[in-house]
């Protein structure tokens, strides 16, 4: 079997499956508008302030969007066997994992543009530095992807995952900088804001979109491209762990 149509066959099956159904999409386009809207109308800063929070809704909607569905559709189809039949495929885990991950990238990304495609409707957004902030969302969504990945290998129940993705997602909407600077927190949290990979999408964007970033871009590209293979990989090494007998 040729490794693409493997590949292809099992995005498009979980895309049909799962993602585009009418409740995900639905709820892909609803959340994002949630965010939008719940922040623009608590800053109180008009439209001015559409700008600066675009990078935190941004990450916020990646962020929920990959988590809560690959968490979600991995460990429902490891509970029911679906997940054993595809372990049987001639093809290696590693490339087996990432069609599966896939559509919640593509997932991810598609949520990203929504609050961006609202805040061209409200605000100037021809300066914006799209080189970077396009393959930031990307990169923003594969690493969230591959944590939703860690989580959901990491349980057993789909309540389980959902609990556990609530542990890491929540504490980094308030760490990584998303809607304050990080030199506003306590000096004790500071550290734990850079070992959360939000952090430096977030950096990343708020440079794209005029924010002003805290560090090199570079450094954030790197540190991404780390953060998302080594959850890949401890991933990986789960499944032959605790799935793998």
């Amino acid at each position: 079997m040729k490794w693409w149509i493997a590949f292809w066959n099992i995005l498009v099956k979980d895309m049909r499956s799962y993602y585009l159904k009418p409740p995900n999409i639905s709820w892909g386009l609803i959340f994002p508008l949630a965010w939008t809207g719940m922040f623009f109308i608590k800053s109180g800063s008009g439209l001015e302030g559409v700008l600066s929070m675009l990078p935190g809704v941004v990450v916020v909607s990646i962020l929920f969007g990959t988590t809560s569905m690959l968490s979600v559709t991995v460990t429902f189809e490891k509970k029911g066997k679906s997940f054993d039949r595809l372990l049987l495929a001639p093809i290696s885990l590693e490339l087996l994992m990432l069609a599966k991950t896939s559509g919640a990238i593509l997932f991810g990304a598609a949520n990203a543009f929504i609050p961006i495609i609202l805040a061209a409707f409200l605000t100037d957004l021809s300066q914006a530095v799209w080189s970077a902030a396009v393959p930031a969302i990307f990169l923003l969504a594969v690493t969230s992807t591959f944590l939703g990945l860690f989580i959901a290998v990491s349980v057993s129940e789909v309540f389980e995952a959902q609990t556990f993705s609530n542990f890491f997602r929540f504490p980094m909407v308030f760490l990584c900088g998303l809607f304050f600077p990080i030199e506003r927190l306590p000096v004790f949290l500071r550290p734990l804001s850079y070992v959360l990979p939000p952090t430096y999408g977030a950096d990343i964007l708020q440079g794209a979109f005029g924010a002003g970033n805290a560090l090199p871009m570079p450094i954030d590209f790197v540190l991404l491209i780390v953060f998302s293979t080594g959850l890949f990989l401890l991933s990986l090494r789960n499944i032959r762990r605790r799935w793998i007998i």
